[in-house]
């Protein structure tokens, strides 16, 4: 949601913090706080005054009329506040019809101060602009302010002045306060703009002959606004309504919501109660919250929540289990259910979805059964048979009884058969499965005519777009009636590859000429072309950087599909707004500040252009043009008849539940003609009338649908329009959230605008209205079926509809990606790996979470065990490998290996050739004896050869032992790193016996020469073999396999790697110049023939 209440002390922090006026603002920072766990004598420290002053104390938790209900304690000591809150704090109080407990405080100073001293001011944003009222008489009594108070409304973009507030509103106000409360408003008022307020009032406002002091204040910020805000407003707590607790597993879901590109939504209403939901889609979870009030469950339902915008599998296991953790904390003497919900899904892969889900109730499972909890799930959209039948799967396997629907199913239906009103069927219908729509099922690959793009009825009228008549100087240029037709081309802002393909495959299916996207605009890379389907062949569409170089290129476009993110959108939006080819923009991004919603509303009036959003998932007009993700995939394209056109239009504020209303006209009716998802912000960019009013005017409609929602009054122009005649087709209206007045306190839903702030916004008043307009109105959203298709029967009897005859669309080739999701194919793999797998929530090193991994400490030595040895080795080998990382580390810049780093650094080569460069030298010469020691060494051994054995076999064979000499340590002067590491393994390994072996071949060797000693290459070659065959971990097979491969080169590649990396920083710290040999280290001989 967007506008969202804060507290009165938060509200005057920012009062006081950053109001800009030439009044005298009084008492600035003169606040205390109360809570239950407040120390008064600590709080007398902080606060002094308290102790001098009289004082106010009040309850600080959304209440309003306070002085009325005898909340404000008035003119008291600080022991008078102490004992003023003793019949007060943590007790239970009722207001309206909320129950609650006063858990919060203010304390202020008393303002003593006459009765004409007080005054009423409040700003509140309407779509136009804001509005300013103002009234002389201020306080407990000022009555209804509406009827009474002043009015000053300062359009979008416009700036507010002294000399209109006190022209306008001042007008009964004392002369000698005039200027002071003109000056206060103007500050009032631009601190209302710059900090994103939409809701700001003050009463009383008291001016006295010290200045301004603000007694009582209410306030909400547009909560979108944080990415501009956060720096002014900083951490925002916003309170919950009174009546309703602060539960912490609110918090956990509004944190996954903030981190999560997705929207994940949970208020508990009742946590006893025993129906419990869990509902993808903001509108369809108002949807079922009605059903089941309707249905006498509102005592009974314990949340409303919400999950879509494609959540991962994590984030919907994340959600799910919190909903089983409150549903399973105590029982119900009846038993619970639990409603798995949604709409068609556009986007979100329903499997992927489920399967969060599923991982949560086998989780779950006994405390469920324990509850006896039944599940009901209904659900439809992208590969929505594989979760169903997975849905299913675990209700047999954990014995939970969960009965699964799916699109043949009326949505609500499952409410009625949890709450017991309807049977549940035995064996509900099954739907085709995804793939079965996309499949050639004809024998034929021929496009069937294109007369399928005019309108499905016989009554075919023609209906081609009529363009935006030019507008009179000074008067808002005039919309276009027909925004699509099936010439239209788009551009599209946004890497959205997905949405672009699907469009592509709707304009195929439609037997569209061309593809309605001319070309996409992403800013992060540059000019190129990108790769799409149409139909069977592949074909490019051009990628630019610049909005000017696409639409310089494509004339033809006046579409723009604008995917750009919250913060983003404005500016994209504006900037494509400055070329009149554009007609109309679908915005899809959710979140962006209604203060930039309504600037893009205005420029948009100006310019003659539609808007259709934001936070919307766009329109679909059948045989000609889809939005973006609008419709869903093909299966539900082509289960729907959206692949060319019906008799009625419709228009919702929801993107899933207008494919609902897809799903139920195609099955009611001929089909949808057009269909418009206006989108759930408060402030959608075009509004139910502007498409009713086009239906209207287009021939090729012949009645009207309107899912309407609470908030926001502008169901009343409908009726409107429909008393004056100007609607003369039949209409068929139902306004969501009919269940929020059953409700004991305010609830928030999904959508940002769907909140009622007077009676007349809520859903079942503008039902009424509707109905008494004479527009077809159902007892209930489960009733929608049902009256569409009896209007739409009548419209047929009538003649007025003529249905014609079917005819099968072309079949599209299905994408590999989704072909391989449903199971329908299988590829061999190019590549194998069996050590570490990234695809899921979390990074896996060989089947060992990254999150355990640090868990538990098992540091470098054990990642490096997981991703080489696939194995949980013990502490002592994860401690011996991170020593021989150690160790090997580096030798000093003499060895060939640094000295080529050095060399490349000081070439001015890059850190990655540089290190190459040393690499390259490790050998058998150099460093890469640790494989070969091991092989030799445990061949000697595993024959049976005696130490001498072995030394004069290699002496007689003419070959070096590797891992035996050393060019400066010998036996007299030890290497301390072999020293190190043969203490360590003496101590800690198991078994040593190839290192003994090794030992006794040392004794012999250093007996000739005290520099053939075991260097360290061959310590670590022997004792890694040692540490490989006993630490229990591996077979003998495993383990010399291992050795076979080369794994143990590995050990001294990557610890002398950093040696590597530090000579090169070494190098370019030290800024060396080329280096070049010096002639007096070179011996420059002849040719041996020419010396002879």
């Amino acid at each position: 949601m967007s506008a969202k209440a804060i507290s009165e002390q938060t509200g005057k922090e920012f009062l006081y913090k950053y109001i800009c006026t030439s009044a005298a603002v009084q008492n600035r920072f003169r606040y205390a706080n109360v809570t239950a766990e407040t120390d008064f004598d600590r709080l007398a420290q902080d606060q002094p005054w308290l102790l001098t002053e009289r004082l106010v104390v009040k309850p600080d938790q959304l209440i309003k009329r306070r002085g009325k209900l005898g909340l404000v304690g008035v003119n008291l000591d600080l022991h008078g506040v102490k004992q003023w809150l003793k019949t007060r704090l943590m007790k239970e109080t009722t207001v309206g019809k909320a129950k609650g407990v006063l858990k919060n405080f203010l304390i202020e100073p008393f303002v003593a101060h006459k009765q004409e001293e007080e005054f009423y001011v409040c700003i509140y944003a309407t779509r136009d602009g804001d509005y300013v009222l103002f009234h002389h008489e201020g306080g407990v009594d000022v009555g209804d302010v509406d009827a009474k108070a002043k009015k000053l409304l300062i359009g979008v973009d416009e700036k507010i002045t002294e000399e209109a507030v006190t022209k306008e509103l001042l007008t009964h106000a004392p002369n000698d306060k005039k200027a002071v409360l003109a000056s206060f408003i103007v500050g009032l008022f631009n601190l209302y703009e710059d900090l994103f307020f939409t809701y700001l009032e003050i009463n009383p406002l008291v001016v006295t002959k010290d200045g301004v002091y603000v007694l009582d204040m209410a306030a909400k910020i547009d909560a979108t606004a944080d990415y501009i805000c956060k720096a002014k407003w900083g951490d925002v707590e916003f309170p919950p309504p009174f009546g309703r607790e602060a539960y912490p597993e609110e918090a956990y879901i509004a944190d996954l919501d903030a981190k999560s590109g997705a929207s994940l939504k949970l208020t508990l209403l009742n946590p006893r109660g025993r129906i419990w939901t869990m509902v993808a889609g903001g509108g369809a979870s108002v949807v079922y919250s009605d059903t089941i009030c309707d249905l006498g469950g509102v005592t009974e339902l314990a949340n409303y929540g919400e999950y879509s915008g494609a959540p991962s599998e994590q984030q919907t296991y994340d959600y799910a289990k919190t909903i089983l953790s409150l549903m399973t904390r105590e029982k119900h003497p009846d038993g619970k259910v639990l409603i798995i919900g949604g709409s068609i899904a556009n986007f979100t892969n329903v499997a992927a979805t489920f399967k969060g889900i599923v991982r949560a109730i086998r989780d779950y499972q006994v405390p469920l059964k324990e509850h006896e909890v039944t599940i009901f799930v209904r659900r439809g959209g992208p590969n929505y048979q594989e979760g169903l039948r997975v849905m299913g799967e675990v209700g047999k396997t954990t014995g939970i009884p969960i009965h699964v629907f799916g699109t043949e199913t009326h949505m609500t239906a499952i409410v009625g058969m949890a709450l017991g009103h309807r049977p549940i069927p035995n064996q509900p219908p099954v739907a085709a499965h995804t793939a079965n729509f996309l499949l050639n099922s004809s024998g034929s690959t021929s496009t069937p005519s294109s007369s399928r793009t005019a309108s499905f009825s016989e009554n075919k009228a023609k209906v081609e777009g009529s363009p935006a008549k030019k507008a009179k100087t000074g008067a808002p240029a005039a919309k276009a009636t027909t925004l699509f037709s099936k010439h239209t081309k788009s551009i599209v802002w946004g890497m959205q590859t997905r949405a672009v393909q699907g469009m592509l495959d709707f304009d195929y299916v439609c037997s569209r000429e061309e593809p309605s996207v001319a070309a996409m605009v992403y800013p992060f890379t540059g000019d190129h072309k990108q790769k799409f389907y149409w139909g069977h062949k592949e074909i490019l569409l051009p990628v630019f950087k610049n909005m000017s170089d696409a639409m310089k290129k494509h004339p033809d476009v006046d579409v723009l599909i604008n995917f750009a993110s919250l913060r983003s959108a404005f500016d994209s939006t504006m900037e494509t707004m400055q070329y009149p080819q554009i007609h109309t923009i679908a915005i899809i991004a959710e979140g962006i500040p209604e203060a930039h919603t309504r600037k893009i509303i205005k420029a948009a009036d100006e310019k003659g252009i539609t808007i259709i959003g934001p936070a919307t998932v766009g329109g679909i007009k059948p045989g000609c043009f889809k939005i973006g993700n609008t419709g869903g995939m093909l299966d539900n394209i082509l289960a729907s008849k959206l692949y060319r056109p019906g008799s009625v239009a419709y228009v919702s504020r929801s993107g899933g539940m207008s494919n609902e209303l897809n799903n139920i006209i195609s099955r009611t009716t001929d089909g949808v003609f057009e269909g418009v998802a206006i989108g759930g912000d408060r402030y959608p960019g075009s509004v139910f009338t502007d498409h009713v009013l086009r239906y209207q005017d287009t021939p090729g409609v012949q009645m009207i649908v309107v899912l309407g929602e609470i908030g926001g009054t502008e169901e009343y122009k409908i009726c409107q329009a429909i008393k004056q005649g100007r609607i003369t087709k039949p209409v068929v209206c139902w306004c969501i959230g009919t269940c929020a007045t059953m409700f004991s306190s305010e609830v928030q839903f999904g959508h940002a605008g769907a909140c009622a702030n007077q009676a007349s916004e809520t859903a079942v008043a503008k039902n009424k209205a509707l109905k008494e307009a004479g527009a077809f109105v159902p007892k209930s959203f489960d009733e929608l079926g049902e009256v569409i298709k009896s209007v739409y029967d009548d419209l047929v009897a009538k003649g007025v509809i003529q249905p014609a005859e079917e005819v099968p669309p072309p079949t599209v080739p299905m994408d590999y990606s989704w072909a391989r999701e449903l199971g329908l194919i299988r590829k061999p793999a190019s590549f194998m790996t069996s050590i570490c797998d990234e695809r899921g929530q979390e990074l896996i090193y060989a089947g060992m979470p990254i999150t355990e991994v640090f868990k538990s400490e098992i540091g470098l030595g054990g990642t490096l065990g997981l991703l080489w040895f696939q194995r949980r080795l013990p502490r002592y080998a994860c401690q011996f490998i991170e020593m021989c990382l150690m160790v090997t580390a580096d030798h000093g810049p003499a060895v060939s290996g640094a000295h080529n780093t050095i060399v490349c650094a000081r070439a001015g080569k890059d850190l990655i050739s540089s290190l190459t460069s040393g690499l390259l030298t490790i050998g058998d010469r150099f460093g890469g004896a640790l494989d070969a020691a091991a092989k030799q060494f445990s061949k000697a051994f595993d024959s049976g050869m005696l130490p001498m054995e072995f030394v004069n076999k290699m002496k007689k064979d003419g070959k070096l032992i590797m891992g035996i000499g050393h060019r400066v340590k010998s036996i007299n002067n030890p290497d301390m790193r072999v020293q190190i590491l043969k203490d360590f393994v003496k101590q800690h390994f198991p078994s040593t016996q190839l290192l003994d072996y090794a030992l006794d071949v040392e004794k012999i060797t250093t007996s000739k020469k005290p520099n053939l000693i075991l260097n360290v290459d061959g310590f670590i070659g022997v004792a890694f073999v040692d540490l490989l065959r006993t630490c229990g971990g591996f077979t003998r097979d495993e383990a010399d396999e291992f050795v076979e491969i080369g794994a143990l080169n590995g050990i001294f590649v990557l610890g002398r790697s950093m040696g590597f990396i530090g000579h090169y920083l070494d190098q370019k710290r030290l800024r060396q110049g080329l280096y070049r040999h010096p002639w007096d280290d070179i011996s420059y001989v002849l040719p041996e023939h020419m010396s002879m």
